[in-house]
C-alpha cells in the first residue's frame, strides 16, 4: 500500500504516447505541510496560477497540481491521462486491456502495457524474482482483490504457487505480443501509479509547466521546485496513525513513494493480514519492515521497488541499495521502531527519530 506522503514531486521522463498539449510555448492520503500551505497562498496571491484537482481512479483518491499559465490546460490533461491508463489497466475492468489478457492468454499490447511489462521484466530480475507480476492469483485467493478477505488453505496457494513465475511470460519486444502461460494471469497494481505518475509529468512539461506535483494514491511525483524555487517539504507519515510523522524530506524533481502494510489489510482471529504478499511464501511478508519509501528521478522503479525492498527485509534493502544507489535512495522503517535513510537524501531529511545513515 501506498502511504501518506506529504506534497512531493518527480520528474521521471517516460518516452510513451503522444501527450502535446496545445500550441503552448513553455487507500492513502496525502496532506501539506503547513509551511507549504502558506507559501501555496502566496503563490495563489502572485502571477503563478495555481490549479489543482481531486480525481478517484486506480481505487484511490488522487491530486494533480500545476502552477503557471497553462495549468488548468495541464490538470484537464492529467486527468484525462489518468482515466486511460486507468481504463486500460485495470485487472477488473472487462472492457481493459489487462483484463482481456489475463482472459485470453495472449494479445498484442499498446505501447504502455509493453512499456510496463518491459519495465515489470527488469525489476523481477534485478530483484530475483521478488517483483513478480505474476502474484495476481495469490491477491485474489486472499481477497484483496475483491475485498472479499479470506486466509487460503495451504495446499491452496501451494498450487497457485506453481503459477507464480514472470519468467515463464512470452513476450515478443518486436511485435509487442504477451502470451501467458495456463492459470498465470498478471497485475501491474505494483508499477501501474509510478507509471501513470511519469506521465503526467511529461504532459505538465508539454503545456509548459515547471512546477507542479501528483499525489496519486499516496504515490507523490514533484515537477521542479515551488513557484517561489525552493524545495518541496515531503512528509512521510508514521504507520502508528498518530498523525506524527516519520521525518520530512525536502526534494526537487522526485517521486518519493512508500509502501507498508499498515493500510490495507484485515484482521482475523487477532492477527492483521496486510496485502505486500511475498511471492516466496505466498504470505503476506513478514521481514522486519513495517515502512519502506523510495526516492528516485524515476517514478516506475520508485513504485516498484517500494514493494520490494519491503518483502526483502532491512539486510537485503540494504544490500540492494548499495548495488544501484545511483538509482535511487531509500528510507526504512524496522517493527524495532529504527529508523534508516541512505546517505544521498540524509542532509534534506529531517526527524525526531534517531536517523541511522545508511552508507556506500
Amino acid at each position: 500500500m501506498k502511504k501518506k506522503i506529504v506534497i512531493a514531486i518527480l520528474c521521471a521522463v517516460v518516452s510513451m504516447g503522444t501527450i502535446g498539449c496545445g500550441n503552448s510555448t513553455a487507500s492513502a492520503k496525502t496532506t501539506q505541510t503547513q509551511t507549504d500551505k502558506k507559501e501555496d497562498s502566496k503563490s495563489e496571491n502572485s502571477s503563478e496560477e495555481k490549479q489543482s484537482r481531486d480525481i478517484f481512479a486506480m481505487d484511490t483518491y488522487m491530486t494533480v497540481t500545476a502552477y503557471g499559465e497553462h495549468a488548468s490546460e495541464a490538470v484537464d490533461k492529467a486527468e484525462t491521462e489518468i482515466k486511460r491508463l486507468d481504463g486500460m489497466l485495470s485487472t477488473g475492468n472487462e472492457n481493459s486491456e489487462v483484463y482481456k489478457l489475463n482472459q485470453n492468454g495472449e494479445a498484442v499490447v499498446s505501447d504502455d502495457t509493453a512499456y510496463l511489462y518491459e519495465r515489470s521484466e527488469k525489476i523481477y530480475k534485478q530483484t530475483k524474482g521478488v517483483f513478480d507480476i505474476s502474484i495476481y492469483p495469490v491477491m485474489d485467493a486472499w481477497g484483496f482483490t475483491t475485498e472479499n478477505y479470506r486466509i487460503p488453505a495451504e495446499d491452496e496457494l501451494s498450487a497457485l504457487l506453481k503459477n507464480v513465475d514472470a519468467s515463464k511470460i512470452q513476450y515478443d519486444k518486436k511485435t509487442k505480443k504477451i502470451t501467458l502461460p495456463k492459470n498465470v494471469k498478471i497485475d501491474f497494481g505494483g508499477i501501474a501509479k509510478g507509471y501513470t505518475s511519469s506521465r503526467i509529468m511529461q504532459i505538465y512539461k508539454k503545456c509548459g509547466v515547471t512546477s507542479g506535483l501528483v499525489s496519486l494514491g499516496g504515490n507523490v511525483q514533484l515537477l521542479g521546485a515551488k513557484p517561489d524555487g525552493s524545495a518541496w517539504k515531503v512528509a512521510v507519515e508514521s504507520p502508528d496513525e498518530d498523525g506524527n510523522y516519520l521525518g520530512i524530506l525536502q526534494a526537487k524533481d522526485k517521486a518519493v513513494i512508500t509502501s507498508g502494510g499498515y493500510e490495507r489489510y484485515f484482521e482475523k482471529n487477532g492477527k492483521n493480514y496486510h496485502h505486500i504478499i511475498d511471492p516466496s511464501t505466498g504470505y503476506p511478508a513478514e521481514n522486519g519492515l513495517i515502512s519502506v519509501t523510495i526516492v528516485s528521478d524515476d517514478g516506475t522503479l520508485a513504485d516498484g521497488l517500494s514493494t520490494s525492498l519491503f518483502i526483502m527485509g532491512k539486510e537485503k534493502a540494504e544490500k540492494f541499495w548499495k548495488k544501484y544507489s545511483d538509482k535511487f535512495d531509500v528510507i526504512l522503517l524496522t517493527d524495532d521502531d529504527q529508523l534508516y535513510v541512505s546517505e544521498g537524501i540524509a542532509d534534506d531529511f529531517q526527524s525526531d527519530y534517531k536517523v541511522n545513515i545508511m552508507k556506500k
